[in-house]
């Protein structure tokens, strides 16, 4: 199997070092508008390396893993489309959602699947949680409990471009919920401040936010986000039933002290970096991308799926600037 990989910034370098551990995939075409960040890949991870993705289409290719920039996405989604070659891309689909939307309407007819790249649903601790909810081991949920939160802030540049912390960090929460549950979003209430990087604040944006989710059941899932955890990238899960209740995350590596009396939980280093906690949800990813590729499945995040986790985002967003009640079916509509 051949895949070309567009982007080798820190991401894509990641896929290309994990696609090239895969004894599934034979080689690797990179391109990336910086020439240097491709061949330093390809001195690393093996590769042919060309200079446009046009070239790496007619390089001919079985798939593509497209980690390029944002605003790069959607052309390259419909390149991929049009080409008849099966797609993965970094999340989002695009900037806007409305480009989202016209991005699903011009490939819904292609044939040609895409996989959005939401790496929690490949880890096992989620995948153990979905089927424990599936399953009717908890009974009737009434209460969710997701939380993102990382390290430190990113670069001001990037949170200027990234469009507020809902669209860049929380969806993978609101992402996850949907997944793990079941259920769909119907009404969201958000709230944020900021209590650190000045530049956050420049941007119009929140660095710490909490929203309470209303789930089409009734069930209430309360999701809690930072840009700043001095112990390290937390991410954890909690679910709540009326027969049983279970988490995600409890591990030695959660970065969370405890201070009751003779309690050493947990042991660990704390995880510090998006790639070292979900390392082996990116390798099962990318896994499910070649059975995609193969043939051998469906897509296992969809582009409707990517933009159900959107929508969230955006009324999230709304609710945080006007201070209200804002439903999934209002922005939708907007």
């Amino acid at each position: 199997m051949r895949i070309g990989i567009l982007g080798l910034g820190r991401i894509g370098a990641f896929h290309a070092e994990t696609l090239a551990g895969l004894d599934v995939v034979e080689s690797l075409v990179l391109t990336d508008p910086f020439t240097d960040a491709a061949k330093s890949a390809a001195e690393r991870f093996g590769g042919e390396v060309v200079d446009s993705p046009e070239a790496l289409f007619a390089a001919g290719v079985d798939g593509i893993v497209i980690a390029a920039a944002t605003d790069a996405h959607p052309a390259l989604i419909r390149a991929g489309a049009a080409a008849g070659v099966p797609v993965f891309c970094e999340k989002p689909v695009a900037r806007t959602m409305r480009e989202g939307v016209e991005v699903l309407e011009a490939v819904r007819d292609s044939g040609v699947p895409v996989q959005i790249g939401y790496n929690r649903r490949f880890d096992a601790g989620f995948a153990a949680a979905r089927a424990a909810v599936r399953g009717g081991e908890l009974g009737r949920l009434h209460t969710v409990r997701s939380t993102t939160l990382d390290p430190a802030p990113p670069p001001a540049a990037y949170i200027a471009a990234s469009g507020g912390i809902f669209r860049d960090c929380s969806v993978h929460d609101f992402d996850i919920i949907r997944w793990v549950t079941g259920r769909e979003v119907t009404e969201v209430y958000a709230a944020g401040g900021n209590r650190g990087a000045g530049y956050i604040r420049e941007a119009g944006d929140a660095d710490t936010t909490g929203a309470v989710l209303t789930l089409d059941d009734g069930t209430l899932a309360v999701v809690s986000n930072s840009r700043h955890n001095g112990r390290g990238y937390d991410v954890r899960m909690e679910l709540h039933g009326f027969d049983d209740s279970i988490a995600v995350g409890l591990e030695d590596k959660l970065p969370l002290r405890s201070v009751e009396p003779g309690t050493a939980f947990p042991a660990g280093p704390p995880h510090d970096f998006f790639m070292d906690r979900f390392a082996a949800a990116y390798r099962a990813e990318l896994t499910a991308f070649t059975e995609v590729v193969a043939g051998s499945r469906p897509s296992p995040c969809t582009i409707g799926d990517a933009l159900e986790a959107g929508w969230i985002a955006e009324a999230c967003t709304r609710s945080l600037h006007e201070h209200r009640p804002v439903t999934v079916d209002e922005v939708r509509a907007a």
